[in-house]
């Protein structure tokens, strides 16, 4: 069995910035919406999830941007092109049968790592996360919890493991919390540690295990002074970068079992957005996937 996760405010994103700005009939902006049909299609054509859920980002602040209120400061205000695509992605989602989550001040991601939390142990159940950035590369779990992100575009993807992340970063995926500590994220303004670099920050985690073993125990590294003056920085990114696993919402495998998408539906939908393609395709094969 097959759990799938979808990340979506960051497929949208990715939809949206990747594929031209198409408009219907009544000057709808339907870009985002397109390229999240096309994957879609193509994910209940190939992967046919038993359960699938998407975890949306709410707008109002998060409890990382209250104790932290630079905390993705650098990232432009989203435009109003992109925001109506946000929300009608929700109707988008159900038409596809697929069950939708957000919660007042946690991310998708947080909803991910909750939902991931709560069903990793069930037997014989295999977790993939779909998103369209790293963040989520955190969850990984041997084979047990996978993510697939894009290598390109919106059409290639690539599936991250266990290996996959030690081949790039040097630590496993459950350290990543503790690397981006001491590396900081550029793209959420996570500050880390001024002056340490992806290769220190590695070797720093792979020896120590943590960022508080490291303080706690490698007062001979050479580093140690460079980076001790800002602990409290270290521990705030710390923070900043783990995934949450305890947001409040409820969430329930067999609510998440796919519902086969209404054709008839999704084909109104289509002809109202102007997605001819996807028409097409049905005449084609008498069937859209």
């Amino acid at each position: 069995m097959t759990l799938m996760l979808i990340d979506a405010n960051s497929l949208i994103y990715r939809c949206f910035y990747a594929l031209p700005p198409f408009t219907n009939k009544e000057k709808f902006p339907t870009g985002a919406l397109y390229g999240l049909s096309n994957i879609f299609l193509k994910i209940l054509k190939e992967n046919r999830p038993d359960f699938i859920a998407a975890l949306f980002d709410r707008p109002e602040p998060t409890f990382r941007k209250k104790i932290f209120d630079e905390y993705k400061i650098h990232r432009p205000k989203a435009p109003d092109e992109l925001i109506l695509q946000i929300k009608e992605a929700h109707n988008l989602f159900e038409l596809f049968g697929i069950k939708t989550y957000e919660k007042i001040g946690f991310e998708g991601d947080d909803l991910i790592g909750t939902a991931v939390e709560k069903f990793k142990n069930v037997p014989d159940l295999k977790i993939i996360i779909l998103t369209g950035d790293m963040d989520n590369l955190q969850l990984i779990d041997n084979e047990k919890i996978l993510v697939e992100t894009f290598k390109k575009g919106v059409s290639e993807t690539i599936i991250y493991d266990e290996k996959a992340v030690i081949e790039r970063y040097g630590v496993l995926p459950s350290q990543l919390p503790e690397y981006k500590a001491l590396v900081g994220d550029q793209s959420d303004n996570i500050p880390g540690a001024p002056g340490i670099g992806p290769k220190t920050a590695s070797e720093i985690i792979k020896k120590y295990g943590s960022v508080k073993n490291f303080f706690e125990k490698g007062v001979e590294e050479k580093n140690y002074q460079k980076i001790f003056p800002f602990k409290e920085q270290v521990f705030l990114s710390l923070n900043l970068a783990t995934i949450r696993r305890d947001a409040p919402i409820e969430i329930n495998l067999e609510e998440l079992r796919h519902k086969e998408a209404a054709q008839k539906t999704l084909v109104a939908y289509f002809k109202k957005m102007g997605f001819k393609a996807f028409i097409k395709r049905l005449e084609q094969n008498n069937k859209l996937f």
